[in-house]
């Protein structure tokens, strides 16, 4: 039988032969505390009862568990030898009744990757915390089942924890003898199960609301977290947007909660930024925040938790059939969550940030050779995992976005309203969906879902301004194109501004009009005879997912009155489209650097700032000419180090600019600055360098040879915590030493050893831009290493190693055609590993581009 692989065609034969009764599933998680013998891996006892039906009595199919051992096997009472039908990840499934009833008795493994039962011990206190993360399909780590999204069911869970402990499940749950047992969850698939045990600080609030059939519904809520990070737990904040949200979809869905309590969990060493588990979310802990952050950081908590809520009507209680319809459930939360932060919460920017971060990285993936429609071919579960991505979170969410305003909010709303209702623990594909969407907006969606859904590529929306002798416009077109690879044009729904300085030197919009761009060329018949413009925005608004390019009169306007632009999401959709010129190599990365150098002091959105500065850096690193590199580099921290002492004292953009200084810090006197601002001996106005901060200064000084381990070690000990200790690898895996390095490569990869939050501490600190020759010898390691790691570790940490270690430092010709080699040698590889390579590829051949606009920009 295959290995730990699952086909989309074996998933689609089992759902046409098998439907799932229920599950009963014991766990014994007894044996997470105490010493541990034995060579073998640390596990728990996991007895699992399955009730199934099959369509064709006599049939054969397999049930799903991946295990060090299983104690015992039946089938219909019938005892079968584990030797014999059980191959590690597969238990076969002979002479099937029409009713069956399946129990494994397996001895289960804890995890270290953030895949199945995770098991965290706290540097801080020796207490050790479990949780479980399944998708797309872990759950098979810790109990048998049939591991695919369109076979849901009903779970009893009970579990034996440690005396002291307290366990959480999907449903309400009661300890009785040592036992906890829950109550039973309604259908729901295999992935979004979900057990949290260990000594967890926890909050409790509750939720109620009167329906319009004058019930009332109360939900209980709850939040917790490690007892090490219980002082800086703001669960109020936590409670308050988690109602916001509750009360935005009740109100705009019809369809009450339906999932009985509502936790929420944030966990150690999460691989994810969230996951949706009905009534028992969990989150990485690093939206705990320990030290003082922007509030850029706190809107971004309001999204996923947002997000999350989202989840339990998209994907949790209509889920979709299979990954292929992954979007069914990213897309409509990725929108959701901004959609509710901007209309629930106080954070009513939320599209600016939208605009800016989340549509970046759906800019970046839609033109990588791995690009695919938003209704993806998702052929197997490896497929499935490299597709949480861009396309699936923030094209789909911009699409969605641009459906609200080709249907209309109110047809787009009642089409959920529709689909909850009819789909109600079900599953659902594309067809589903669009059904409901023809109906209440009277729209064709099939032709829409063409342009949309089931093509990929972004296209570019360029203005064309003709002007009379009266100097007003006589024409304005908009002309849309598209790469060679990915030809189509679509229809989009945009809205075009004017904008020109006023008497006070402020570049306003004066003039706007919404049209249908569709072809190659589209008229704006509304604007002619307005006066001439010195910018043409065409996606103004943010009403459709494009590249947003400028004609000549419009750039120029931009390179000279940028900081000018009042309007804070017009002046993000700028910088976005300047930032994809600068990755398209239609603009020099200095050129790039020296906007942001004059112009981003004055931004007022913190969130733009933040991911401006993350752009300036990635320009310096990637983008800019070899040559100049370094002179820009220093510019670039001289500029940081201006805007942080002008900055206003104790603001969050002074603590912005003292972050990006130190990340940029490239002369001695900004090594003295940062070395006397954690001593003491020198200081900044306003500015607190609390613990995060601390660490923050002392990776660029590690990096840089100015604190060694012995300061670093002295930093451990004032932050003997778990979070000081991920910062501490990461700082001392950056340190510039040849053997520093090899250390590191072989944690990281001949090396088992490391949980994945160290896995990835050490990754981020290895790979330094600063470091390029000290890190050239791993080029060659690393073409070497990559297949066995991809088959001989988890997929996760796979993942972490064959992005984060690919030489992107290395940017030169023979770094390309040493990956070129590599493709062309290992055609046979798994395509999900290849994928990942070719991605890297096209960033590495994409930095070249740049890099040659750049150098042939430097003599200008």
């Amino acid at each position: 039988m295959p290995g730990e692989n699952l086909t989309r065609d074996e998933a689609r034969e089992r759902a046409a032969l098998l439907s799932v009764d229920g599950y009963e599933v014991s766990l014994d998680l007894r044996s997470a505390v105490g010493e541990h013998s034995g060579g073998g891996p640390r596990t728990f006892r996991s007895v699992t009862t399955v009730r199934f039906r099959c369509a064709e009595p006599g049939a054969s199919s397999f049930a799903d568990l991946i295990a060090p051992s299983v104690t015992a096997l039946s089938l219909n009472g019938r005892d079968l030898d584990p030797g014999q039908v059980f191959d590690g990840s597969r238990i076969l499934l002979e002479d099937l009744a029409a009713d069956n009833e399946l129990v494994v008795d397996a001895q289960c493994a804890y995890s270290r990757t953030g895949e199945g039962m995770h098991r965290f011990v706290d540097p801080e206190d020796g207490e050790v915390y479990l949780y479980t993360q399944y998708e797309p399909a872990d759950s098979r780590r810790v109990f048998a089942n049939f591991e695919q999204p369109d076979l849901k069911a009903p779970y009893r869970f009970e579990v034996r924890a440690p005396e002291g402990w307290t366990v959480w499940s999907n449903g309400a749950g009661e300890p009785a003898d040592g036992v906890w047992r829950f109550a039973e969850t309604k259908p729901i698939s295999t992935y979004i199960t979900c057990v949290v045990a260990g000594p967890y600080h926890y909050v409790t609030d509750s939720y109620e609301r009167v329906l319009e059939d004058g019930t009332r519904l109360e939900i209980p809520l709850g939040a917790m977290c490690r007892k090490g990070l219980a002082p800086h737990f703001d669960a109020d904040d936590v409670f308050l947007v988690t109602k916001q949200g509750l009360d935005f979809f009740h109100d705009h869905f019809d369809y009450p909660y339906p999932f009985g309590k509502y936790d929420q969990a944030f966990v150690p060493e999460y691989n994810l930024g969230a996951m949706e588990n009905p009534g028992m979310v969990t989150f990485r802990e690093e939206f705990i925040f320990r030290g003082k952050v922007t509030r850029a950081s706190y809107e971004g908590r309001a999204n996923v938790i947002l997000h999350e809520m989202a989840h339990m009507w998209f994907g949790d209680l209509v889920t979709m059939e299979w990954w292929d319809d992954l979007w069914l459930k990213e897309s409509f939360a990725d929108f959701m969550g901004a959609f509710s932060l901007v209309g629930a919460t106080r954070f009513t920017d939320g599209w600016i940030t939208f605009a800016n971060r989340r549509k970046a990285w759906a800019y970046r993936a839609d033109q990588l050779p791995s690009t695919h429609p938003i209704t993806a071919d998702i052929r197997d579960l490896q497929d499935a995992k490299l597709n949480f991505d861009g396309i699936t979170y923030a094209k789909g969410a911009s699409v969605l976005k641009q459906l609200v305003a080709y249907v209309g909010q109110d047809a787009f709303l009642e089409g959920a309203r529709r689909y909850f209702k009819r789909h109600a623990y079900g599953n659902t594909r594309l067809g589903d969906l669009l059904s409901v969407l023809e109906e209440t907006s009277g729209r064709d969606m099939a032709a829409w879902s063409r342009a949309w859904l089931q093509t990929a590529g972004v296209n570019s929306l360029t203005p064309q301004v003709l002007l009379g002798g009266d100097g007003r416009i006589d024409e304005l077109a908009v002309v849309q194109e598209a790469a060679e690879s990915h030809p189509e044009l679509r229809p989009h729904r945009v809205a075009v501004g004017l904008y020109r300085r006023t008497d006070s030197g402020t570049l306003e919009r004066y003039a706007q009009a919404e049209t249908d761009v569709d072809g190659a060329r589209t008229v704006v018949a509304e604007l002619a005879g307005a006066d001439a413009p010195e910018l043409v925005l065409v996606n103004d608004d943010d009403l459709t997912y494009c590249k947003t390019r400028f004609d000549d009169t419009s750039l120029a306007a931009l390179r000279e009155h940028l900081g000018a632009l009042t309007d804070p999401l017009a002046r993000a959709l700028c910088w976005s489209a300047l930032w994809n010129m600068t990755r398209d190599a239609l603009l020099p990365a200095r050129d790039f650097v020296d906007l942001v150098l004059r112009f981003a002091g004055r931004e007022s959105d913190i969130g733009v700032l933040q991911m401006l500065h993350a752009w300036a850096e990635s320009a310096l690193a990637h983008y800019a000419a070899p040559a100049g590199r370094a002179e820009l580099g220093v510019e670039l921290a001289r500029g940081a180090r201006r805007e942080l002492h002008d900055a206003e004292p104790g603001s969050e953009h002074q603590l912005a600019w003292a972050r990006f200084f130190a990340r940029t810090a490239a002369e001695p006197a900004d090594f003295d600055l940062l070395t006397g601002l954690l001593d003491g001996t020198s200081a900044v106005e306003g500015l607190a360098v609390d613990q995060e901060l601390r660490w923050a200064f002392l990776e660029p000084l590690a990096a840089h040879g100015v604190a060694d381990e012995k300061v670093l070690d002295a930093e451990l000990a004032r932050d003997d915590t778990a979070s000081g200790k991920r910062h501490q690898v990461r700082c001392l895996a950056a340190r510039p030493s040849a053997a520093v390095k090899a250390q590191c490569w072989a944690q990281v990869v001949e090396s088992d050893a490391l949980s994945n939050a160290l896995v990835e501490a050490t990754i981020s600190g290895f790979a330094q831009s600063s470091q390029r020759e000290l890190l050239a010898p791993y080029t060659e390691k690393y073409f070497a290493a990559i297949e066995r790691v991809w088959t001989g570790r988890s997929i996760q940490i796979g993942m972490d190693v064959v992005r984060g270690l690919f030489p992107s430092h290395q940017d030169s010709q023979e770094t390309l055609d040493a990956t070129d080699a590599w493709l062309t040698s290992h055609e046979d590889a798994a395509p999900a590993l290849r994928r990942l390579v070719l991605e890297s590829r096209d960033d590495l051949a994409r930095a070249l581009r740049g890099q040659a606009c750049d150098g042939a920009a430097a003599g200008r």
